[in-house]
């Protein structure tokens, strides 16, 4: 086997986590940024995680910023509506935020407000998850 310098990593392996790495580092800049799609980011630098490092895998599934990405997405519960409006919300605030400071330039006023819908009807139409309150419970009743 090849190893790389002190590392001890295989090429492949190097390879994954540095495009792991790479791809949560430009979704992390989607969450403040409204014009790059985190959530696909994220899934895939999760992927890129389980080819290269188990320490890596772990830390992403388990931080409290990501992690809700990939569990959401393991158990294909859907978003909770919180986090729904709070994405909606923050979306907006930034898109206003970049439009004013970007207001010369005109065509950003028209892409703007028309990647906001665009993004806010897919955040709409994602699956809800439940939450425990709207699930019924199950009791047996002892006739």
């Amino acid at each position: 086997m090849c190893k790389i310098g002190m590392t001890g990593m295989e090429p492949k392996r190097v390879f994954f986590f540095g495009l792991g790495a790479t791809l949560l580092g430009v979704g992390a800049i989607g969450i403040v940024i409204p014009l790059l799609p985190t959530t696909p980011l994220i899934l895939a630098s999760f992927f890129c995680f389980t080819k290269s490092s188990q320490r890596a895998e772990k830390w992403i599934s388990s931080n409290r910023y990501f992690g809700s990405y990939i569990e959401n997405y393991r158990t294909q519960q859907g978003v909770p509506l919180d986090v729904k409006f709070k994405s909606i919300l923050f979306l907006w605030a930034m898109l206003i935020i970049s439009g004013y400071l970007f207001k010369e330039q005109s065509y950003l006023l028209i892409l703007l407000p028309i990647v906001g819908l665009a993004v806010t009807l897919h955040i709409f139409l994602l699956k809800t998850k439940k939450s425990l309150e709207d699930i019924p419970e199950t009791r047996s009743e002892v006739s």
